[in-house]
């Protein structure tokens, strides 16, 4: 990569811009940010360095929200920043690659990408290019991934991905079973970690998601597809609202 493509500019969900922009920080990239609300809701280590501009110079450029209007309006703003040869990677969970594709004026600089809080870090990255998707940005962001030690798969430009859907699929069956008295919180996640060998039992994966994301997945999956198998456990729904858990 040559110097201009040393930097990488970071915007959208704090979790998911602090675990990716750590990542890039242990591989040498210096990491630029703006705080989707226009302050930031916690600090961020020194390494990163707030802007309130992108330098036209940045190759790589995330949006990484999943909320809908949000990632919108981040995404226009960097495609109106963003020089003419930078790509866009954008979280595509929620809302597909295409459709942000059509948002901005270079749709063939984006790809979707799976994002959750824990799945950026895992050795695995899903990528979602769309039909505008060019092969040269597609190059670029293999390149770009490579050099954070990630293996990638490409998966079809669908809401929830591969990964999420399932994952967030497994959360809502264990609070199905926990509405249900099944079993409790820790034997749920027990059997799941020495019955299948999960590195996290699904009440302790999605305590590390977050609740609320959880939620916000399944929604984008249940709007998209209309199929009952995606209905939200009422036990979830009443978590993203702030309520606790008093069963045993």
């Amino acid at each position: 990569m040559a110097q201009s493509r040393q930097t990488i500019f970071l915007m959208g969900d704090p979790s998911l811009v602090l675990e990716l922009g750590e990542i890039c920080h242990q591989a040498g990239f210096a990491i630029l940010y703006k705080p989707a609300s226009g302050k930031d809701s916690a600090p961020f280590p020194k390494h990163f360095k707030k802007v309130n501009t992108i330098p036209r110079t940045v190759f790589v450029l995330c949006e990484l929200s999943l909320d809908r209007e949000l990632k919108k309006k981040n995404l226009l703003f960097i495609d109106k920043a963003a020089g003419a040869s930078a790509v866009i990677l954008s979280s595509s969970i929620t809302v597909t690659a295409s459709e942000q594709a059509s948002w901005i004026r270079r749709p063939s600089r984006l790809v979707g990408i799976s994002t959750m809080p824990t799945l950026l870090s895992q050795k695995l990255i899903e990528l979602a290019p769309t039909i505008h998707t060019d092969k040269a940005v597609m190059a670029r962001v293999q390149e770009f991934f490579a050099r954070l030690g990630k293996e990638l798969a490409i998966v079809q430009d669908r809401i929830g991905m591969v990964m999420p859907r399932i994952l967030c699929m497994l959360i809502n069956e264990a609070f199905f079973a926990l509405t249900e008295h099944i079993a409790s919180p820790q034997d749920i996640d027990l059997a799941m970690k020495l019955g299948t060998n999960y590195p996290r039992g699904p009440i302790e994966w999605a305590d590390q998601i977050g609740i609320h994301s959880v939620v916000t997945i399944l929604e984008a999956i249940h709007d998209d597809l209309d199929e009952d198998r995606y209905r939200i456990a009422p036990l979830l729904k009443q978590m993203a609202l702030g309520a606790q858990w008093w069963g045993t």
